[in-house]
């Protein structure tokens, strides 16, 4: 039978300026040992947070592998402040890199993404490349990862009950198979989703790509993880399809393969 870790506690720091500061809330684990294996960074999805039972396992492995590993809850997410209306990948990858850098300062890591988390993990590479520090991505670790997934997914489908509410409120509600509460998605996430677009040319990570994606996901099909790799030209990438698989992929076999997934980055010793 599995057993939850022992608690991480958690830290805060404050993240941008004036009116857009928001506190945001993150759990670090330190390997008991120093160790020179690179640190395990949970990105999760939208409307998740860093208790989730893949984020969880995460930890645990990184117990097991003796390494570090940062989880942490975007603004407007889980114990982090801020609105979450105000939510943006802006925003989210902003918050993300001053986590990175206030957790890991210098390290090497593997970055775990799970859906909007596998966004944002590319976006943060893109970043770091382009302060010339692309090489302390060890790995990348994509789950049901859902780039772009604002102008691929949600634009295109658009009702036209929909596009009025984003007009005249500037969002609109649908219902969530994960939460009684609705999704929210608002004008400013959609147009700023344009403004971090990936999906348009040669993605270059510089370090190994697992992609593990389940045939039956209702959210993000699995065609996009396809398309993805089309991007990936420069990169040693593998694809995991999960046949019977969901969007969630939390089921212990799923679990298993993501964990093998991470393990197969990590040195041995």
């Amino acid at each position: 039978m599995q057993t939850t870790p022992a608690e991480t506690e958690t830290t805060f720091i404050e993240v941008g300026k004036d009116a857009a500061r928001r506190r945001i809330a993150m759990k670090i684990l330190r390997a008991q040992k120093p160790c020179d294996r690179p640190t395990l960074a949970w990105l999760g999805g939208y409307r998740s947070d860093m208790t989730g039972t893949k984020a969880i396992e995460v930890e645990r492995l990184a117990r097991e592998r003796a390494t570090d590993c940062i989880r942490f809850d975007y603004s407007g997410h889980g114990a982090s402040g801020g609105a979450f209306k105000d939510g943006t990948i802006s925003r989210w990858l902003e918050e993300s890199l001053a986590v990175i850098e206030h957790a890991a300062p210098g390290q090497r890591l593997i970055l775990i993404g799970s859906s909007m988390g596998g966004w944002i993990a590319l976006r943060l590479i893109q970043e770091l490349r382009l302060r010339g520090m692309g090489e302390r991505i060890a790995g990348l670790v994509l789950i049901a990862p859902a780039p772009d997934f604002t102008a691929e997914l949600i634009e295109p489908n658009l009702t036209e009950i929909e596009q009025r509410s984003l007009a005249e409120r500037g969002y609109f509600e649908e219902p969530s198979e994960y939460s009684p509460e609705p999704n929210i998605y608002t004008r400013a996430l959609i147009e700023d989703g344009r403004d971090n677009r990936v999906l348009v040319g040669t993605i270059t990570t510089g370090c190994p790509v697992h992609i593990l994606q389940g045939m039956r996901d209702p959210d993000v099909p699995y065609t996009h993880a396809l398309k993805l790799m089309e991007h990936l030209l420069a990169d040693d990438v593998v694809m995991t399809l999960i046949r019977d698989g969901d969007h969630r992929l939390s089921r212990e076999e799923d679990i298993a393969k993501m964990k093998q997934a991470i393990g197969n980055m990590l040195p041995s010793a």
